[in-house]
């Protein structure tokens, strides 16, 4: 079984899993039920001055059935003392010495960061992540996504916590910019640890079209909201990839962002994270979904054959570049395993309407019949001549593998378009026909 325990900028856990801050995180009780269901490490919820939330505060961006696809809210930081919470943070530490707890932190003055970063070690911390992240409330305050946006601000901030830093100080950054690398880089500068991405997104997920206001309804009126959930995974780890792969950052990362399985976990530490937090799906399901998420991280780490989840972190990292580094000679196409085809004729639909008219409709004669299929009805062939290798006949098609994509070997060497391009200018060749 390999080792799943992680060590991020000196914070130690036995799992690369941890709670997210959030209302899962919000008091020693919970902490306790996350410890025990197996969690590595709890970020408790975020700690400032206590303030007053609104009720109600969550909505959802549901899909197809599937509930909590996206998930939104308007709720604010801890609205518990800071003596509650640093009470709770020790009372936590002291039962769970070897688990991690971080305190989160939102505070406005200097002096008001070195004060919250001593009682945050004092209480038994293992370290602070600093919260430049929420889209609401708290930035009206010039606080959270207001300090995230601001590089500058960042590196001021983060040099004022760090003359009073004891333990490893993360800052977690708002995915609401342009280029997460900017605040990424302050954060460096300014001797930070470790960062943590993404914070939520702003969103407004849904309109209720009786009352004419979004949810969530807060006496006739609504207002952005933080966005969450699986729908957010994708921006998640692009943000985290794009600060593993710069080298002007080079600090340890704790990914955020969607994820609910094993294998979430596994994509993001591949991008470069070392620990995983979670917010949404343990609000969905509770906080038994990380038996499976260890299970499988384990399975797929033996499977492997890595004898630890450090092994894995950073393997996806280089495989990612800028598109002008592609190779425009590769070639891959669409194949239908007809034994698995039911014959819904969806990917042809999808090809003709949507992509580059290369499928076809053709009597069934020769192919096999797979599940579900009627004699005599039309069957899909891929013509290969027309297809491009977009993909998209194969995501659409609802029966796993039943359409998969095959190299197909050009015999032509590797030409990227920068490549292309130089050849281009010297006169070596002549430009590529466009499509017809």
């Amino acid at each position: 079984m390999a080792d799943l325990s992680i060590n991020l900028a000196g914070i130690k856990s036995p799992n690369p899993f941890w709670v997210a801050s959030a209302p899962p995180s919000n008091t020693a009780y919970q902490s306790h039920r996350a410890f025990e269901a197996g969690w590595g490490g709890v970020v408790w919820k975020t700690i400032g001055d206590p303030i007053v939330n609104v009720s109600s505060r969550y909505s959802s961006h549901d899909l197809a059935g599937q509930r909590m696809v996206g998930f939104n809210n308007i709720e604010l930081i801890s609205d518990r003392t800071p003596e509650t919470n640093f009470r709770e943070i020790r009372e936590v530490k002291d039962r769970w010495p070897h688990h991690a707890v971080i305190a989160s932190l939102m505070t406005d003055t200097r002096e008001n960061w070195h004060d919250m970063m001593k009682r945050s070690a004092d209480a038994g911390a293992d370290g602070v992540e600093l919260n430049f992240g929420c889209p609401h409330g708290m930035c009206e305050r010039g606080m959270g996504s207001a300090v995230g946006q601001n590089p500058d601000v960042i590196e001021a901030i983060v040099g004022w916590v760090m003359e009073a830093a004891e333990i490893p100080v993360i800052v977690k950054l708002t995915p609401n910019i342009t280029d997460i690398t900017q605040p990424a880089r302050a954060a460096k500068r300014a001797g930070a640890d470790a960062i943590s991405m993404i914070n939520t997104i702003n969103s407004i997920t849904q309109v209720n079209l009786d009352t004419m206001c979004p949810e969530p309804y807060v006496a006739g009126k609504s207002t952005h909201g933080g966005y969450c959930g699986p729908a957010v995974k994708p921006i998640a780890l692009n943000m985290v990839h794009c600060c593993a792969a710069d080298p002007l950052v080079q600090l340890p990362i704790s990914g955020i962002g969607g994820i609910s399985t094993w294998k979430d976990a596994a994509e993001f530490i591949a991008l470069g994270s070392t620990s995983v937090q979670v917010c949404t799906a343990i609000m969905h399901y509770g906080f038994r979904i990380v038996e499976d998420m260890i299970d499988g991280l384990n399975d797929f780490l033996d499977g492997k054959g890595y004898a630890s989840v450090n092994e894995l972190r950073g393997k996806a990292v280089r495989s990612v570049d800028k598109w002008e580094t592609l190779n425009l000679n590769y070639k891959r196409v669409a194949e239908i395993n007809y034994d698995k085809c039911i014959g819904c004729n969806l990917c042809y639909i999808a090809c003709e309407d949507g992509a580059h008219q290369a499928i076809d409709l053709i009597t069934p004669d020769g192919y096999g019949l797979g599940p579900g299929r009627l004699p005599g009805k039309k069957i899909p062939q891929i013509i290969e001549d027309h297809c491009v290798g977009c993909n998209l006949c194969s995501i659409v098609c609802p029966v796993d593998n039943c359409i998969t994509m095959v190299d197909r070997d050009t015999g032509k060497p590797f030409m990227s378009w920068k490549d292309y391009q130089e050849k281009l200018a010297k006169g070596e060749m002549e430009r590529i026909p466009a499509h017809p």
